[in-house]
């Protein structure tokens, strides 16, 4: 394996090593050794990174200078398509990507998602006249205007990293905030070199800084309590999620969060290709390492042998396509962390202890190599209240779950802690029927892409709160003003 570069901290326009030098190792997952070294940033250094932020903002003409906001940002995507092959390799070492998911969804889809920002943006509302009213014998002409939030703690997940520090970073820079982004300590090189190319683009200093921490707590402590700064941006588990709430309630921060999810992926007694549909919901994209993915496949009981049947086949026809590293049409290689294959295997021994019946996968695969490879995993017979259809695994492991009727799909779906996402296959209109009725943020009506840069994306329940990317992904990083000017 090829070593990654070292991971720099960027603090007010600098790129430099952690206070007292200090490193921790970046392990891969593809050997479970290490593929490079990150800075660890220390207090004092998130300290300084905060207070570079908090003068940035206060200081420059940053929040109100749209038009240097576009120019630097327009600059930076053509850095970041410039370092295309570079994002790629660490996407593949770093996070475990097979490249067959690398390319499309870990750097296409975050280069893609920065466009969709860039097309929104022009979009945004900044001032709205609401004209003359006449108020207490005088008139008002009334003012709505909104300004850039102040300083934004983004803190952002192993699992996709560049899609999320862009969706996170690109859209409070273009509403005119300044930013301290923290990267997950498993994925600290995809956050590194976003200040690399922010140092090349000429971000003026404080504008936007990144820290590095083995710790994964101290620096986002610091970040959810210190009241320098006005917004804390997560993605990850809801129960960081809520820690993140309680942390930001002195200073009455404002949060936005995307958390777990449970999603379902309902096929109809009348889908078109139903073998297929059937088939093509075995979760190995990525490992299964994805909030919104839909990890519940729910079915007419009517047809539920048939199922059974066709992924027993999908599942024994992908055995030996998947966890290779050079193979170019590979989707799926291991998951990210010996701590994460340590839990996905329990939910697969819960899953057992529960009386679910395990249709496929379930081992450790050490011949794959001496990373952390579990094989995909598909378990049948689920009662939708087992912990494996309730609670996130976040690996390879399908649950299905038989429903009597299209009532019964939608309760079976809507009966979750989780709103984030989901997908209907059957009549288009039947389907949508169905999906306006499912409590989630995200849903697919036969294969329709509802994740993309330019559309709004964030949960419903416990899945999170407010939303990220399109127009109101940018209006995210807002704060409303009303002014009232007295005419008369």
């Amino acid at each position: 394996m090829v070593m990654l570069p070292e991971a720099k901290l960027y603090i007010d326009g600098k790129l430099r090593s952690a206070a007292g030098g200090k490193t921790y190792d970046n392990i891969g997952p593809w050997t479970g050794e290490v593929v490079g070294k990150a800075a660890d940033a220390s207090a004092d250094d998130v300290n300084e990174a905060i207070a570079a932020a908090r003068r940035a903002f206060d200081e420059t003409d940053w929040s109100t200078n749209t038009g240097l906001r576009v120019e630097l940002l327009k600059k930076y995507r053509a850095l970041l398509q410039a370092n295309r092959d570079k994002l790629v390799q660490i996407a593949r070492l770093e996070a475990g990507s097979a490249i067959g998911a690398a390319a499309r969804a870990q750097i296409d889809g975050a280069l893609n998602g920065f466009d969709g920002l860039l097309d929104c943006f022009p979009k945004v509302t900044w001032q709205k006249d609401l004209g003359k009213k006449n108020e207490y014998g005088f008139d008002t002409q009334r003012l709505v205007v909104n300004e850039a939030m102040g300083v934004v703690g983004a803190i952002t997940p192993w699992n996709v990293p560049l899609y999320v520090n862009i969706g996170k970073v690109v859209a409070a820079l273009l509403a005119g905030c300044t930013v301290v982004l923290k990267p997950a300590p498993d994925t600290p090189l995809m956050g590194a070199i976003m200040g690399e190319l922010a140092a090349e683009a000429g971000f003026p200093p404080g504008v936007f800084n990144v820290i590095t921490s083995a710790d994964p707590a101290m620096a986002g402590e610091m970040l959810t309590r210190d009241p320098r700064v006005d917004l804390i941006s997560f993605t990850g588990s809801t129960a960081v999620g809520k820690l993140i709430m309680k942390n930001g309630a002195d200073s009455l921060k404002r949060v936005f969060l995307e958390l777990g999810g449970k999603s379902a992926y309902i096929v109809l007694d009348d889908c078109p290709n139903f073998p297929m549909v059937v088939a093509s919901s075995m979760v190995v994209f990525h490992a299964g390492q994805g909030c919104a993915y839909p990890t519940r496949l729910l079915v007419p009981k009517s047809r539920y042998a048939e199922v059974t049947k066709i992924l027993e086949m999908a599942y024994a026809g992908f055995a030996d396509k998947w966890g290779n590293f050079d193979e170019p049409t590979c989707i799926m290689g291991p998951v990210i962390s010996k701590k994460q294959l340590e839990r996905v295997k329990s939910y697969i021994e819960i899953g057992q202890q529960e009386g679910a019946r395990l249709l496929a996968g379930g081992k450790v695969r050490t011949d794959k190599g001496t990373g952390f490879f579990i094989e995909p995993t598909c378990f049948v017979d689920v009662r939708n209240d087992m912990r494996i259809a309730q609670e996130e695994i976040f690996g390879p492991v399908l649950v299905v779950i038989p429903y009597e009727n299209d009532d019964d799909a939608v309760r079976i779906a809507n009966d979750s802690i989780y709103g984030l996402g989901g997908a209907v296959f059957g009549d288009t209109q039947r389907a949508l029927g169905i999906a306006r009725r499912i409590r989630a943020g995200a849903l697919s009506v036969n294969g329709g892409m509802s994740i993309t840069g330019d559309l709004p994306f964030g949960g419903y329940k416990q899945s999170g709160m407010g939303r990220e990317w399109g127009v109101e992904g940018i209006e995210e990083f807002l704060e409303t003003k009303a002014i009232g000017i007295r005419a008369s």
